[in-house]
């Protein structure tokens, strides 16, 4: 290790940002770029990433919830108004729509008469793991990938500095993943892209596009291992590119990866122990120049308990200048080479990685093993559960020293920001006057012209992007999607069969048994997901302890209409029906949802809600009929199996 004679030129400093409405995200982005932010990381709300127009079905209580709502091409000039796009990195985490969103993009850059050349930025563009983690997808696994790759050859010719995917192993990790799983089904998922990109670019020019891939990681608590998980995926990395594709020039070679540190680990209870989490997680991906992140982007303190605020996302930046700027860790060349713990855990991830690699190569590759790596996901989150239910792993504030004092931080207005529930409202007016105002004859030209090149495999962004250009909203531009490829639902993970892991539960076993025989037959949970949100874990972790203490489950996955919902309740006989949402639209999907049941004539049916809820909207479901609430806090699964037993309790038995 030895000191440097020049400073290393800092990380990208960004701020996962964006909701409400289009005009409100770029005041945020102006006033984050002038605190010294230096990237825009773009959020978008639920119907954008999954392909649906503000007014849908669907869309309803989502719109700007966790983030921008983009129509159409009004929506984005407003986005980026006064903003040089020429002059940005702009990160889009988009997945589904992120031809569609690119177009956009590309669109209004034109507007303002940049050199679309010069563009730099990336679109996640990563499907794969919105099978298994995140639940944005739309198509089925193969057209989806082909257009991954249509991205990406489109890029090489018309912007060779945009990085068209980002390999995003971040929702891997919050889904459970250990990190060798981590390592495998990161890298599983760019050898599936870059195989199927050799076939659409010139050879002299594949090697650049394997340059322009990136990834997107997580960093967790255990600050030392996810250190060597990062130099073990950049030796990884340089491993495959160089003998699977033979990649000769090292620069196209580099692991080039940006991260947001692990929002899963923040913690509702103590929720200003969070800054500090949130500190030794940056330096797992900061300390090592060797496998450094080229950007970072941090979660705020508060994001347990909800949207965070301008202040706490500047607080957040203000923690990533700190370490760029007032220390000196960017004199010196890396700190660990030569280090014989960090060298020999390092290899050890390696071979865990590549075991795992291989099981999924025998199986075809990451399409084929899309349900295999589903279901150990569940098992692997299901075992991280068990650890904090036993106290096995240490969460402070949470299994351990919950005794505290009051967080001055959380008094007052609690610590959040709202979303004005007139958003919705107001985006879907200006939707439907974009759509009056446009030509319709143009949009529909450019509407046939995209489902007539997709059918015929052509490469669909040109047509994207002049359907954006003549007026297309985004249900329009994923309506053809799905006419062409169809639409597909992900497997849940969760086998109908009871696992292993039922030692412990015993005494749960045995008061399901008791209640399914006064009840007549077995206990009957229905656990479902209204509106967009594919945040699963929470719903799947339920289900599956469920089942494994003996009741009879009903979880068909993400995405459900509360009429759904309602309908499978009736359908099944449901004793007991549980909500899960994570997406901060709780109050108006919970409220339809008790709407149906009492018009279905299911009062009498308990409904217990779990997700990011503060307290005031708590009291709200409860004052409407929910019978129970959940939050982060209530990590401790068995005693939310006993309130099931004892809700369904019939009444002369209780009595």
């Amino acid at each position: 290790m030895a000191e440097q004679t020049q400073r290393d030129k800092p990380w990208l400093f960004r701020t996962y940002a964006g909701h409400s409405t289009a005009a409100k995200s770029n005041e945020l982005y102006r006033t984050n770029l002038a605190r010294g932010q230096t990237g825009l990381s773009v959020a978008f709300d639920l119907p954008t990433q999954t392909g649906y127009d503000s007014d849908h079905v669907l869309a309803r209580g989502e719109v700007g919830k966790v983030g921008v709502p983009i129509g159409h091409l009004g929506d984005m000039r407003a986005l980026f108004d006064q903003i040089p796009l020429e002059q940005m990195n702009t990160s889009m985490t988009i997945n589904a729509t992120a031809p569609w969103l690119l177009a956009l993009y590309v669109a209004v850059a034109e507007e303002q008469r940049a050199d679309i050349a010069a563009l730099q930025g990336t679109v996640q563009n990563d499907i794969i793991k919105e099978y298994l983690s995140r639940g944005t997808y739309i198509c089925p696994p193969k057209p989806s990938l082909r257009m991954i790759t249509d991205v990406a050859a489109w890029t090489a010719e018309h912007l060779p500095k945009w990085n068209p995917m980002n390999v995003c192993s971040y929702h891997l990790q919050e889904a459970g993943a250990t990190p060798e799983q981590e390592l495998a089904y990161a890298l599983a998922t760019a050898i599936a892209v870059l195989d199927d990109l050799k076939g659409k670019v010139a050879p002299e020019a594949f090697p650049a596009m394997v340059g322009r891939i990136s990834f997107f990681v997580n960093a967790g608590i255990r600050f030392v291992t996810e250190l060597c998980k990062m130099r073990a995926f950049t030796e990884l990395w340089d491993e495959i590119c160089r003998e699977r594709y033979g990649i000769e020039d090292a620069r196209y070679r580099r692991f080039r990866y940006g991260v947001q540190v692990n929002s899963l680990g923040l913690t509702e209870p103590q929720p200003e122990n969070n800054v500090y989490r949130i500190l030794l997680e940056m330096l797992a991906v900061t300390l090592s120049k060797n496998a450094r992140a080229r950007a970072v982007q941090l979660p705020a303190w508060n994001e347990a308990l909800g949207l965070p605020r301008p202040w706490d996302q500047q607080w957040s930046l203000r923690m990533q200048q700190i370490l760029a700027y007032e220390t000196d860790l960017l004199e010196f060349d890396d700190l660990f080479d030569g280090n014989p713990a960090v060298e020999a855990k390092v290899a050890a991830l390696k071979v865990g990685a590549k075991d795992e690699l291989a099981t999924l190569d025998a199986m075809g590759g990451a399409i084929a093993a899309i349900d295999y790596m589903k279901s150990r996901l569940v098992e692997a989150n299901a075992e991280r559960l068990a650890r904090v239910e036993s106290g096995e792993t240490v969460v402070v504030g949470v299994n351990r020293w919950q005794q505290g004092e009051p967080s001055p931080l959380t008094a007052g207005d609690g610590g959040i920001m709202t979303v004005d529930p007139a958003v919705e409202a107001d985006q879907v007016a200006r939707l439907n006057e974009w759509r009056g105002a446009r030509d319709p004859a143009a949009v529909a030209a450019a509407l046939d012209r995209l489902r007539e090149d997709a059918e015929a495999g052509r490469n669909i962004m040109p047509a994207s992007v002049a359907a954006a250009k003549a007026g297309a909203t985004t249900g329009e531009w994923a309506a053809q999607m799905r006419r062409v490829y169809g639409e597909y639902r992900g497997p849940t993970g969760v086998s109908a069969a009871p696992s292993n892991r039922t030692e412990g539960l015993e005494p749960i076993r045995e008061a399901v048994d008791a209640a399914s025989a006064r009840l007549g037959r077995r206990l009957k949970f229905v656990v479902g997901k209204p509106g967009l949100d594919g945040h699963s874990n929470g719903a799947e972790q339920i289900a599956a302890r469920a089942r494994d203490c003996g009741m009879d489950i009903t979880y068909e996955g993400i995405r459900l209409t509360p009429e759904q919902i309602v309908a499978r309740a009736m359908e099944d006989e449901a004793h007991v029906v549980g909500l899960s949402i994570l997406s901060g639209s709780h109050l108006p999907l919970v409220e339809e949802v008790m709407e149906r049941m009492r018009a279905a004539g299911l009062a009498h049916v308990p409904v217990l809600v779990g997700g990011i809820i503060p307290e005031d909207d708590a009291a709200r479901l409860r004052a409407q009929g929910v019978a129970r609430v959940y939050t982060p806090k209530d990590f401790e699964l068995n005693r939310i199996m006993m309130d099931i037993v004892a809700l369904v309790q019939p009444r002369e038995a209780a009595a």
